[in-house]
């Protein structure tokens, strides 16, 4: 599907798209009512709603956000404000550890966990049963989202879902960001999650349960020897490579049998166009958005006085498309 989307004249460069929206908005604060959902594990999730669904009858509109994202990403609080404006109630479920305060137990989160999202679905549809239900996933969250939707095929209770960037295989995305000017972005990300794994060290001896010892976190320089080390092991892998070989989308997505709309740009640092499937194969209710520009969850039109921000725009009018059937 050709996009519809213009790139804001004079900064169509990736990393300007990459980077120019949350500059953007860094005085913006993010308002939202928080929740905190206890599992079945003895861990939690923290959700932000734009308005609790006990009081709101609206459609809900669930936000994955990505790897170390949360409600605060420009990304996030921009889309729940689009949302909100067009008559949807929204959720940012933040995956374990990404909110205020670490999560209970020694594992995180990874590209491919789709139990917790599909516990809070099924959360969801037990106290709102005729309550419309959408998601959006971001990057990692694009990647998770595909993959439980590919999971559930017919009895996934979305009425539409939307991928934006994700890193749908896993290997080629490790492998671009380790590469040239895509190494920033990496560094960035892996600065985050090393003190965040820092932190649960505090509460967790990963030295006696994976063979990982504190002193050698602050090493670890790539995506791969990150995965390796802990995201591998800590759930239940082998290594960096079976982990990307068993949680990348691109091999659930053929079963998706529900509305679904994937946003990429060709530009997008993070990962190169190989990531995405071949649009001939894919089913009739998925649809491929991909435009020349648009860096990685950027997709910033207009101008620097007057910013379009096309993605949640373009978001907003799928859901109330696929609303309206």
């Amino acid at each position: 599907m050709t996009s519809s989307f213009v790139a804001m004249k004079g900064f169509s460069n990736p990393h300007f798209q990459t980077i120019l929206p949350s500059l953007l908005n860094r005085r913006k604060k993010a308002h939202f009512i928080h929740q905190r959902l206890e599992l079945d594990d003895g861990d939690f999730l923290d959700l932000a709603w734009t308005q609790l669904p006990s009081v709101d009858s609206r459609p809900v509109i669930i936000i994955f956000h990505g790897l170390e994202g949360s409600v605060y990403s420009s990304y996030a609080f921009r889309m729940m404000e689009a949302l909100d404006k067009k008559g949807f109630n929204s959720v940012v479920m933040h995956f374990r550890g990404c909110f205020s305060e670490q999560n209970r137990l020694a594992r995180a989160y990874h590209s491919g966990e789709t139990g917790d999202a599909d516990f809070f679905l099924k959360h969801l549809v037990s106290h709102y049963p005729n309550r419309p239900i959408g998601a959006i996933g971001y990057s990692l969250g694009g990647n998770m989202l595909m993959k439980l939707q590919g999971e559930l095929g017919e009895v996934s209770p979305l009425f539409a879902a939307v991928s934006v960037s994700a890193p749908l295989r896993l290997e080629k995305t490790a492998d671009h960001i380790n590469s040239g000017a895509s190494r920033f972005y990496q560094k960035v990300l892996m600065d985050s999650l090393k003190e965040s794994l820092l932190e649960k060290f505090e509460q967790h001896d990963y030295e006696k349960i994976i063979g990982l010892k504190k002193e050698d976190v602050p090493t670890l320089k790539s995506f791969w020897e990150y995965d390796d080390l802990f995201t591998g092991p800590i759930h239940g892998f082998q290594n960096a490579k079976d982990y990307y070989a068993r949680s990348s989308a691109q091999q659930y997505i053929q079963r998706i049998t529900k509305p679904t709309l994937i946003i990429h740009a060709k530009d997008d640092p993070f990962m190169p166009i190989s990531v995405l499937p071949d649009e001939e194969t894919l089913p009739t209710n998925v649809a491929l958005e991909v435009s020349n520009h648009g860096g990685h969850v950027g997709f910033l039109g207009g101008t620097l006085f007057k910013p379009h921000y096309w993605l949640e725009e373009r978001i907003v009018s799928f859901f109330e498309t696929n609303l309206a059937l």
